[in-house]
């Protein structure tokens, strides 16, 4: 499997379960702080609907994944996605913030349906969900705060969107 996120979590499927599972992978944790210092770099509103438009089509395809099950190449579009971002932060890659929240809505398609595809049927999905949400929307907010930490220094910008898409890369590779 690709995306290390995902086995192992059968054992809670409550609101602390939902919150813990995007903090106990690198996949989500790489992806989630990109999205968040990529709105940074775009700035404006761009900062509160970029994040906004993840966490949000991230919970109607958890919806989906939970009912449905798992798309074909899930995981790979996991890895993908921090490639992207990465490449996007390390570049300082512009576009309209439509076009923005288009592109993190669709890497969130991934995120969501790996979330619900691998909860288990006792699952207090509200709960769970709410849990995965929070956490996420936490993540979205630290990865603004680096973002606007490291807009003093390109290099450092460039650094850690290169760092991230290397991470993405291999995980397309392996």
């Amino acid at each position: 499997m690709l995306a290390q996120a995902h086995p192992g979590h059968d054992l809670t499927w409550d609101f602390g379960g939902g919150f813990a599972h995007p903090l106990s992978g690198w996949d989500h944790l790489l992806t989630m702080i990109a999205v968040g210092l990529w709105a940074a770099q775009l700035g404006g509103r761009a900062r509160w609907l970029v994040p906004m438009a993840f966490v949000g089509v991230m919970a109607l395809a958890t919806a989906y994944g939970h009912f449905m099950g798992a798309i074909p190449g899930t995981e790979q579009g996991i890895a993908a996605s921090i490639l992207v971002l990465g490449l996007l932060i390390a570049t300082t890659t512009r576009m309209p913030v439509a076009a923005g929240m288009v592109l993190v809505g669709s890497f969130a398609v991934f995120h969501g349906v790996a979330h619900g595809a691998e909860m288990g049927s006792t699952a207090g999905g509200f709960s769970y969900g709410a849990g995965f949400m929070l956490a996420t929307a936490l993540l979205h907010a630290t990865g603004l705060r680096l973002g606007f930490a490291l807009k003093s220094s390109p290099k450092l910008e460039a650094l850690a969107g290169g760092a991230v898409a290397v991470v993405g890369g291999l995980a397309l590779i392996y």
